[in-house]
């Protein structure tokens, strides 16, 4: 069956997770249509998880933008319609405790590339102590660090970046100097443009190294994007690849800008026009794997950078609250992974994992050696993945940071809420909470005074953080300096 050309003018009933649910459990459904009943798939045969170097995939791994948890008709949304997402979800595994390790771009971005929290490779705050990194930035991601793609370019994978980079606009930073062979995509969020601030330039779409256009159409760029990846799929179908399409989609805009075809079609405005762009484009990446007959050996995942923020059109649900926070809306993401015939169907894992887990397993999978001479935090999570019997989580502890401030600590069931008193020089009196994230997905009850002993514990797990990584003016002993260049220049179109 071919994934929907587009995702107009149809609903879908599929599954939902609206809590935490068994490693084992199947996917719950959202709806009454029999069509979306979803049975197991059988195991692969290398049950221990064992990988097959000779079978080791192509990779497509798709991230958007702002994306919340319950935008998805498979995660529950009845806005929003996406057949293609829905499709994916029970063909593959569903990760609902899968986390972003900051609930904003640019660090999250940076950890999902080096498998570290951003506080070690020092991509948690801006050159000008800003959230994220702007227009013009001296800062970038160093390239002394290893990324996924240069860990898969160096085992004969083809390499390409398409969308939203955000990890550094000076040449050295950008992802050419990373691992990844092509790009084609704007340097930082689609809402950093002169209107905002004169200073900056006109908001670039750049082609490897060189600005193609600017200002960039953004009513374009998805279906441009789609092209290329469509082109660089058809050019290595023989080979292997790494495909990193990263939206700009939903974005940071109040109002999403999209492709004129889907302009009006959803029933959430424009803020459901992009998800049925995000959705299509899917579609279109599937169904070229399966018209190229390179389906059964390509790995696709998605997931997205942070929750989404509030007043925009979107949902965190289950999860409380928002993009910005580091409640579990803002930082728990939607993660589906499919790979026929080695990731079972229709599964959902429960278990904790994180975007930084991404590289140490695709690594694992690529037959690649991880750098010894860097730590990393990431965790090889293939027995998860491929549902070996009994496996759970390798990470012991997750830590939610803002910034340079490490604001709550959770282990496989429980989530401690710091202590604070500011938050980014606001005086604040946020007391100490413990929730059972079992039970309590938007982190309403304080459970801290029945049980003393998590707390404890977790401010154990607090204190190590700190010392690794630090916390408000506090330097962590694993810290790794960023990129700097001595005279940032913008990227503006040459006449």
């Amino acid at each position: 069956m071919e994934y929907h050309n587009h995702a107009l003018g149809m609903r879908n009933t599929a599954l939902a997770a609206t809590r935490p649910m068994n490693r084992r459990g199947f996917l719950r459904l959202a709806g009454t249509s029999a069509a979306c009943l979803v049975s197991a798939q059988a195991q692969p045969e290398d049950r221990a998880g064992e990988v097959v170097h000779a079978s080791k995939p192509n990779i497509v791994l798709i991230l958007c933008d702002n994306l919340g948890y319950g935008d998805l008709a498979c995660l529950g949304s009845t806005l929003h319609r996406t057949p293609n997402l829905d499709r994916l979800a029970r063909e593959g595994m569903s990760l609902t405790s899968f986390y972003s390790s900051s609930p904003v771009c640019t660090p999250s971005r940076a950890s999902l590339m080096t498998g570290c929290y951003a506080q070690r490779v020092d991509m948690h705050l801006s050159d000008t102590g800003g959230w994220v990194l702007q227009p013009v930035s001296r800062k970038g991601l160093n390239p002394n660090e290893t990324t996924i793609a240069e860990i898969l370019k160096k085992q004969g994978y083809a390499t390409a970046c398409l969308g939203k980079w955000h990890l550094g606009d000076q040449p050295d930073f950008l992802p050419t100097r990373h691992g990844l062979d092509h790009y084609l995509g704007i340097p930082y969020s689609e809402d950093m443009i002169p209107a905002r601030r004169p200073s900056w330039p006109p908001l670039p779409l750049i082609r490897n190294e060189t600005v193609m256009e600017a200002p960039v159409d953004l009513a374009r760029t998805t279906r441009r994007y789609v092209a290329e990846a469509l082109r660089f799929i058809e050019a290595n179908h023989q080979n292997r690849f790494f495909l990193y399409f990263a939206h700009h989609l939903p974005g940071s805009e109040k109002v999403p800008e999209v492709d004129p075809h889907f302009r009006g079609r959803s029933d959430n405005g424009s803020y459901g026009d992009s998800i049925l762009e995000i959705d299509w484009s899917v579609g279109e990446i599937i169904n070229a794997l399966k018209r190229l007959g390179i389906d059964d050996r390509t790995l696709v995942l998605f997931t997205s950078d942070n929750g989404t923020p509030p007043d925009k059109g979107g949902s965190n649900a289950p999860w409380g609250g928002w993009a910005y926070s580091t409640s579990e809306g803002g930082m728990r993401m939607p993660c589906f992974i499919r790979w026929p015939g080695r990731i079972p169907a229709g599964h959902a894992c429960n278990e904790l994992c994180t975007m930084m887990d991404l590289l140490p397993t695709l690594a694992r999978l690529a037959g690649g050696p991880l750098d010894t001479d860097k730590v990393i935090d990431g965790k090889d999570i293939w027995d998860l993945w491929s549902d070996v019997p009994d496996a759970s989580s390798p990470h012991e502890a997750f830590y939610y940071y803002m910034a340079d401030q490490l604001q709550a600590v959770r282990d496989s069931r429980w989530k401690l809420h710091l202590p604070l008193k500011a938050i980014r020089g606001k005086t604040v009196d946020r007391p100490l909470r413990l929730i059972d994230l079992s039970i309590d997905p938007k982190e309403v009850h304080d459970l801290s005074h029945e049980h003393p002993e998590v707390v404890r514990r977790l401010m154990r797990f607090a204190e190590r953080a700190r010392t690794e990584l630090g916390d408000l003016g506090r330097h962590g002993h694993g810290h790794r300096a960023a990129g700097q260049v001595g005279r940032p220049t913008p990227r503006v179109l040459l006449k």
